[in-house]
């Protein structure tokens, strides 16, 4: 329950919003991992008990191991893929930050500027500046135009970014 006794979805019913372009990636991750990830842990774990004794065999259990994830991972993408909501950014009004938008900011207190692609959660990837609408930044920047002053609170303290340029 939230703070206002309301039933908070779970994890695996949150709808998931998503690009088209994102969500033929994970479509395409899903089958990778169904025929041809799935096929190679079976045979590295056949391999394994070969070899006979599995209790003390560091193959068998580091392939029962990655079966393990790669099986998490597929039931994480068919849950996405459940509630996944292809969202058309060409719809939205260009000046401001939307799902989809290129933004570039100035963080006020480093005196540098950095460059994100705003995208559904499932898309996510900060190293390539690929930041989720749900993160912290991702929500201060939504709806934000060039010119506009936002503050994020982070794990390290505040930022104060301003907002360069929105494509």
């Amino acid at each position: 329950m939230d703070r206002d006794g309301k039933e908070r979805p779970t994890v695996s019913e949150r709808e998931v919003l998503v690009s088209a372009e994102g969500l033929k990636k994970l479509e395409t991750e899903l089958e990778h991992l169904k025929t041809v990830r799935r096929a190679e842990v079976a045979e590295r774990i056949k391999q394994a008990r070969e070899f006979g004794d599995i209790s003390e065999n560091a193959e068998y259990d580091y392939a029962k191991n990655e079966q393990g994830l790669i099986e998490a991972r597929i039931q994480s993408i068919e849950n996405m893929l459940r509630n996944a909501r292809v969202v058309d950014g060409s719809q939205e009004d260009s000046s401001r930050v939307h799902l989809g938008s290129q933004v570039r900011v100035r963080d006020e207190q480093a005196q540098e500027e950095e460059e994100y692609v705003v995208v559904g959660s499932a898309e996510a990837d900060p190293v390539k500046n690929r930041i989720s609408i749900e993160s912290p930044v991702g929500r201060a920047l939504l709806g934000a135009q060039a010119g506009d002053k936002v503050e994020v609170v982070v794990p390290m303290g505040r930022l104060q970014l301003t907002v360069v340029t929105v494509n």
